[in-house]
């Protein structure tokens, strides 16, 4: 149980990148871009192939960074520049890079132009070169140690690829709350409250939308990168449901922590995705349950956490009337009683 668990908070955790594109752009930019099933994928085909053809991971994740920003600013252009609909363009450009992404991972084959998956059980990656440094520390051994005296006797073979995925997220976020601060962030997010308001202040928010876009589809690609040297491979459908499992980590984390600050809500974000893995792997632990239904599983998560929500806050918007109510009956009486002795 310990194991699956300290999996899952790995992996929610890389996928908390992701997050926080989809986040930037359904909630700060206001746009529906489903890119983002697409460009999930070129950023995990990029890395893996780069890495398969010899270059060192961090480059290959570097380019992989930079392949998502330039198909999150082509579904910008679409829909700035060609008047495409929000909804559609970002189909169109989804529909676009699965044929991109046969071609890229189709590099490293010799024979055939696409190839559908990249393994990588042999090749270094940039979690198996942090690992070598790790091992050498001796901290494995000693946080080990402490959960073996409390009883856990399945431990994790090491920590360190859940501190180097936390540093790399906590980083981001940071980088993400600062950006949203500073007068480009700021246009972004009113771009996305209002577009008619900011274009009456001579801001362009056409270049502010591809901006925005490309920014979000690098966080993905990013995400991408992580998950295929993470899972030792790369394939061309690893990207479906995308988008429906970035809504669900933004809507949980919202949903839990709320939305005062940006920077409490970019943590929302991050905390979501890491609860969103650990629901779905008890949910697996059910007898009855296979790997096969994960989708449904994530579709019951996303209802669930947009319904129960809903239901709180009617529950709490009753209390409070009922409240207000039973203090204007006890009131009356009294101004009643007033009156009497006037």
């Amino acid at each position: 149980m310990f194991t699956a668990i300290f999996g899952s908070v790995e992996q929610g955790i890389i996928y908390a990148i992701m997050a926080l594109g989809v986040y930037l752009t359904f909630r700060v930019l206001d746009f529906p871009d489903l890119t983002v099933d697409g460009s999930f994928v070129t950023g995990a085909a990029t890395a893996a192939t780069m890495i398969l053809l010899g270059y060192h991971p961090i480059l290959a994740t570097l380019v992989a960074i930079v392949a998502g920003f330039i198909a999150g600013c082509m579904t910008g252009i679409l829909h700035t520049k060609g008047k495409i609909n929000p909804l559609l363009s970002g189909i169109l450009m989804m529909i676009a890079l699965y044929s991109i992404n046969l071609r890229i991972m189709g590099l490293t084959a010799e024979n055939t132009i696409g190839r559908p998956n990249i393994p990588l059980l042999n090749s270094e990656t940039l979690f198996s070169k942090f690992q070598t440094f790790w091992s050498n520390l001796g901290i494995d051994a000693a946080l080990n140690n402490v959960l073996k005296s409390i009883g856990i006797q399945q431990v994790p073979s090491t920590w360190g690829t859940l501190i180097v995925v936390l540093l790399i997220t906590i980083l981001i976020k940071f980088i993400a709350d600062w950006f949203l601060k500073t007068e480009v962030g700021l246009a972004i997010r009113a771009t996305g409250d209002n577009k008619r308001m900011i274009r009456s202040f001579s801001a362009n928010t056409d270049t502010l939308i591809i901006l925005g876009l490309g920014l979000s589809n690098a966080l993905v690609a990013f995400s991408g990168a992580l998950i295929a040297q993470y899972s030792k491979f790369s394939d061309v459908s690893m990207g479906i449901g995308m988008i429906v499992i970035g809504l669900a980590s933004v809507i949980i984390g919202e949903a839990i922590f709320g939305t005062k600050t940006i920077m409490r809500t970019t943590l929302a974000v991050i905390a979501g995705a890491i609860i969103y893995r650990i629901i779905l792997a008890l949910a697996l632990r059910v007898d009855f349950l296979d790997s096969g239904d994960m989708k449904l599983i994530t579709a019951i998560i996303v209802i669930l956490a947009l319904v129960v929500p809903q239901f709180v806050d009617k529950n709490k918007e009753r209390k409070r009337k009922a409240k207000r109510a039973a203090e204007r009956t006890q009131v009356k009486p009294v101004e009643r009683g007033g009156k009497g002795l006037a």
